[in-house]
């Protein structure tokens, strides 16, 4: 059988935590989050309300893809969570074990989520940021897009049916 590994991008708030270890757990697969990546000084860059750059974001992506790159080394099946918001982040990280996922919600929708969630270094004043960034995959990055609008277990389904 061939090695998957599943991730799941969008802005802050838009569920990868949630949907990713959800679908890790259904499958029996491993989960990382993609936060847990950061350097420390990114880290207290991101809680004192300051984007990260192009720079600042590339050892970040260099490090979640020598993840990657380890479960498909080891035969390992993963989900990862990962805002992977530009086409040249997703392109560090695209090889053929991968298929993205794109949780596509509203700034409305996300941020009444941040607004709600506590104990996470990203501050919901940040999201904008995250929107200014964003590009939209296309359609020639073969990209399954799920709304957030649905619930948790109803995405999970909906990527299951989809990719797997």
């Amino acid at each position: 059988m061939t090695v998957r590994v599943v991730l799941l991008m969008g802005v802050s708030g838009s569920g990868k935590t949630t949907v990713g270890s959800l679908l890790a757990q259904s499958l029996g697969w491993t989960y990382a989050d993609a936060d847990s990546f950061h350097s420390v000084e990114n880290v207290a860059k991101m809680a004192a309300d300051q984007p990260l750059s192009d720079q600042e974001r590339a050892p970040w992506l260099q490090a979640i893809r020598a993840w990657i790159d380890d479960r498909v080394l080891k035969g390992e099946h993963a989900v990862v969570g990962c805002s992977a918001l530009k086409r040249a982040y997703r392109d560090v990280l695209r090889r053929p074990e991968v298929s993205f996922v794109y949780l596509r919600g509203t700034r409305a929708e996300i941020a009444t989520r941040l607004a709600a969630r506590a104990g996470h270094f990203f501050k919901p004043s940040m999201l904008d940021s995250q929107f200014d960034v964003l590009e939209e995959p296309t359609a020639d990055e073969d990209v399954l897009t799920v709304s957030i609008d649905k619930m948790p277990d109803e995405i999970v389904a909906a990527i299951i049916k989809a990719r797997l």
